[in-house]
């Protein structure tokens, strides 16, 4: 029998076994610029591991997804980290679990304002992009080059995400 999983606010530290939450953090803000812009600094760091690779930067465009939704499967990059910054103004999910002897644990579920980003830590198990009520862009920054940076897992029995309250 599929598994309810709760929605729960998007906070550093919640988040910080997963990865780290890209937002105006005024602890890193510094002015740059002639003081004419405020630089938030090192938000995250990019992992790329492996010969030949590279750190790259990508649109993404999301479609929204209908809920009630299953979450049927998880998926990490081994040999790098995986950040998503909404770029379209639109509230989003993020769906992380724990690694538990290298499958993902119960799945936790993020809800993530238009202006906080997420960076995956390399391995981290994830969903993939959860938009919600309209189609949305991501500037999304990770690892391209050789070898197979993806591991899927699919659940014998899928958890249940309500429909948000926004």
């Amino acid at each position: 029998m599929s598994q309810f999983l709760d929605i729960l606010p998007l906070i550093k530290s919640d988040f910080a076994p997963f990865g780290d939450v890209i937002e105006a953090d005024p602890a890193t803000m510094r002015y740059i610029n002639n003081g004419t812009t405020e630089r938030f600094h090192a938000l995250a760091a990019a992992e790329a591991v492996g010969e030949g690779a590279r750190v790259i930067i990508n649109l993404f465009r999301g479609q929204p997804r209908v809920f009630p939704y299953e979450i049927g499967m998880m998926e990490r990059h081994p040999f790098g980290s995986q950040s998503f910054s909404p770029i379209s103004g639109r509230p989003y999910l993020v769906v992380v679990a724990a690694d538990e002897g290298g499958l993902p644990g119960r799945p936790r579920v993020f809800l993530a304002r238009c202006d906080q980003g997420v960076n995956y830590r390399r391995n981290v198990w994830h969903h993939p992009l959860m938009v919600l009520s309209a189609v949305s862009d991501f500037l999304v920054v990770d690892r391209d080059g050789p070898g197979i940076n993806l591991e899927e897992y699919f659940f014998e029995t899928p958890y249940i995400i309500s429909e948000p309250s926004l």
